[in-house]
């Protein structure tokens, strides 16, 4: 039985998508996505999925084998790494400083692994002598830290954490979801042994997939378990023999997302890396320079502070969410509320992939400056 008033067709209003994710989608993997689907062992589907891998190894810096998107968002990549990595009773050390560092902890406790979690004040990062001092108080199979802190705007320094990680017969594991494609990440180089990232970040695409990749110590680490992972789902093992050679049914992935991945992996390998880095920061310091003539102040000191991700103070006396609704029903544009301690404190404005362009910086700084001047 139809409703009385039939459902309208399908128009969403115009936005731009300023917030923490997911980014505007690029109008080439839009176009990718309306293509019509192949089959899950078509062969000229899997040849789509060999060039989905050497893209991704591409963007990661990585030659590691395992390297896949699972299917799920960027928490899927997180619950996928974990259940691998370690089993039931095996411990993780969490250094968390944000609410992704928490998410860590309570998926791992989930699935029974053992944690020791260490803390910092929210919008900090850890410096790598503290990374040691905590291994050697607290040994670990796996430690894993937040590469870009979606939360606070932090940016945590990840150069000679693997090697401090692997003097302790650890394992390093990265957040990746808020840095792949949007600044630098070097895993081979890094000695980085697993991340996860997302694909509706600064990879232009929509949300769905959760690329990871995992390096050969780590992946002997997974062979050496004596029970498999606890979430089936998430066999990465599993997941790369249908991605791999033996091409073995698993599940039916989402051929349309795959397309968006495929295309918004061109798309940075056709603007390069290296461009790509430098266009996310160079958008990012001409958004901190205006928000400076309005007298607004980022969260994070510069040092630390994401190009991705910039989190701003809210005023005195402004009422945060007020502003941001006024942004998006009278200008069309969506940021971010804080989370945790920092709701109320500060907006959450992401400048990722398609969304990181100088234009939308202008209109965004425009915007706010009509807003705060005639706020009444």
């Amino acid at each position: 039985m139809l409703p009385i008033d039939p459902i309208a067709e399908l128009a969403p209003s115009p936005r731009l998508l300023l917030g923490p994710g997911p980014s505007s989608v690029h109008p080439r993997v839009l176009r990718a996505m309306s293509t019509p689907l192949l089959g899950y062992l078509d062969p000229e589907f899997l040849r789509l999925l060999d060039e989905t891998q050497e893209l991704l190894r591409y963007t990661f810096q990585t030659t590691n084998a395992l390297t896949l998107p699972v299917s799920g968002t960027g928490m899927a990549g997180m619950e996928a790494l974990l259940v691998n990595l370690l089993a039931p009773s095996e411990r993780l050390l969490v250094c968390a400083a944000g609410f992704f560092g928490n998410r860590l902890e309570e998926v791992a406790h989930r699935h029974g692994i053992e944690v020791t979690r260490i803390d910092k004040p929210w919008g900090e990062v850890y410096a790598p002598e503290e990374v040691d001092t905590a291994l050697r108080a607290h040994p670990a199979k796996v430690v894993a830290l937040v590469h870009a802190e979606t939360s606070t705007g932090a940016l945590q320094p990840l150069e000679g954490l693997g090697e401090i990680a692997h003097r302790h017969g650890a394992l390093l594991l990265v957040d990746a979801v808020t840095s792949l494609g949007g600044l630098p990440l070097r895993l081979d180089a890094w000695d980085i042994d697993a991340a996860y990232a997302g694909t509706q970040k600064c990879l232009g695409c929509p949300p769905g997939l959760a690329p990871v990749s995992v390096s050969p110590r780590a992946r002997e680490a997974i062979g050496a378990r004596t029970q498999p992972p606890s979430a089936w789902y998430f066999d990465l093992e599993l997941l790369a023999r249908y991605w791999g050679p033996d091409r073995a049914y698993h599940h039916t992935v989402s051929a349309t997302l795959v397309y968006a991945l495929r295309e918004g992996l061109r798309l940075v390998a056709e603007e390069g890396l290296e461009a790509l880095w430098a266009r996310h920061a160079a958008n990012a310091e001409y958004f901190c320079a205006g928000l400076a003539e309005l007298d607004l102040v980022p969260f994070v000191a510069p040092a630390h502070r994401l190009p991705t991700l910039i989190t701003v103070r809210v005023p005195h006396g402004v009422d945060e969410a007020q502003v941001r609704t006024r942004l998006r029903t009278e200008y069309g544009i969506e940021i971010g509320a804080g989370l945790g301690p920092l709701k109320g404190q500060v907006w959450r404005v992401g400048l990722m992939g398609h969304s990181s362009r100088r234009e939308n910086v202008t209109l965004l700084l425009g915007a706010l400056k009509e807003i705060l001047v005639r706020r009444d």
